[in-house]
């Protein structure tokens, strides 16, 4: 007697057909709604965010070690964010201080800043503005009137105290965070896909498995480049070319890395008034522009393609466009997410069209 023919197996590419089971126009709907949730609740999101994108570039390492080992998972977990905890204090016992002292530095010599930079620009020549003629000299004195009055502002300092306090919370609230998503992540994870509809689950599962090399190297590609950065910008700018404020310069340089194509360009020019400001002479500038272009190469040349893999192939425009858009819609939250929703729309429209993965081989 035959055996009965066993049921033919469902190609995983295929399960995008069950994207029919679900109305269009409820989609878009619960995208709207998702929307309108993220952006009237950014400040509440944006310790679960950094705190899940944190444990979320962990969890390989610690999933690996405890299947390694045989070791409870929580023993890891636990260890992870003791190793996180300490690296944190590290920093801010001896990374904030050199940054408060940098920026007291700049802050203090602001006005000779602004003075170095108008009179490589203007020389000895005056530029007209709001009606009046003005030297470098003038220049660099509105500019530092207009920063004081504004700073000067009660609403303003009202403000930044209650963000002060605001900050500092989130920060605690973060490291609360940080601990559950490292000790239950997975758990997360379950619950999140456990609140979709059943016939769409075979779908995220498979994006899922799909987006997260992608999405997840993006993330750890950034923190090598952060990392290197501030290394590269540290040694050029404070031990080969000397440039006071090079501790703050360095960590304002690997911070703006993390925002593509806006950040180093600003970076870059902050470090330059600075450089300008103390240069002797003609060759203190031109070592600076080798320095600047050097850095550039290296990050967009070497460790970016690297490092980043397939999300350091997304065109420049949709990059700037994706941090504007995200920005002004969610404010950090956009920012720090943009090129991560990127990716995984490119790769969900590649799985439901059939067509090749980037960054993944067909097989």
């Amino acid at each position: 007697m035959k055996k009965p023919a066993a049921p033919a197996k469902r190609p995983v590419g295929a399960d995008h057909e069950h994207v029919e089971r679900m109305s269009t126009w409820m989609a878009i709907l619960l995208v709207i709604l998702v929307a309108l949730l993220v952006s009237q609740l950014q400040w509440v999101l944006l310790p679960f965010v950094i705190s899940g994108l944190i444990a979320y570039i962990c969890t390989p390492a610690i999933d690996g070690l405890a299947a390694r080992t045989r070791m409870p998972r929580s023993l890891y977990a636990v260890a992870t964010f003791l190793v996180l905890v300490l690296l944190a204090s590290l920093f801010g016992w001896f990374g904030i201080p050199s940054m408060i002292s940098g920026l007291k530095g700049i802050v203090t010599d602001f006005q000779g800043i602004i003075r170095g930079a108008a009179r490589s620009v203007l020389g000895d020549s005056k530029v007209t503005l709001l009606g009046e003629p003005m030297n470098a000299e003038q220049l660099a004195g509105a500019v530092v009137a207009g920063v004081r009055d504004w700073l000067g502002n009660a609403g303003r300092l009202a403000t930044l105290g209650t963000a002060t306090f605001a900050m500092m919370f989130g920060m605690i609230l973060t490291l609360v965070l940080l601990f559950y998503f490292l000790f239950s992540g997975p758990v997360v994870a379950r619950g999140l896909l456990a609140l979709m509809p059943p016939g769409q689950r075979p779908l995220i599962r498979h994006v899922a498995t799909q987006v997260d090399p992608v999405v997840r190297r993006y993330f750890i590609g950034v923190v090598v480049v952060v990392t290197y950065a501030w290394i590269a910008a540290y040694v050029g700018l404070g031990l080969v070319l000397g440039i006071p404020h090079a501790v703050f310069l360095a960590l304002l340089t690997g911070l703006l890395e993390m925002i593509p194509v806006i950040g180093p360009i600003s970076a870059a020019v902050i470090a330059g008034l600075v450089a300008v400001r103390y240069a002797t002479g003609i060759g203190p500038i031109i070592a600076y522009a080798v320095y600047a272009t050097a850095l550039r190469l290296s990050i967009d040349q070497l460790f970016g393609p690297i490092v980043l893999g397939s999300a350091a192939r997304v065109h420049p425009v949709v990059v700037i466009f994706c941090f504007l858009a995200g920005g002004a819609l969610f404010g950090i939250v956009g920012i720090i997410l943009a090129i991560p929703v990127a990716l995984v729309v490119r790769t969900t429209l590649a799985i439901l069209y059939d067509e090749p993965v980037a960054g993944r081989r067909r097989g």
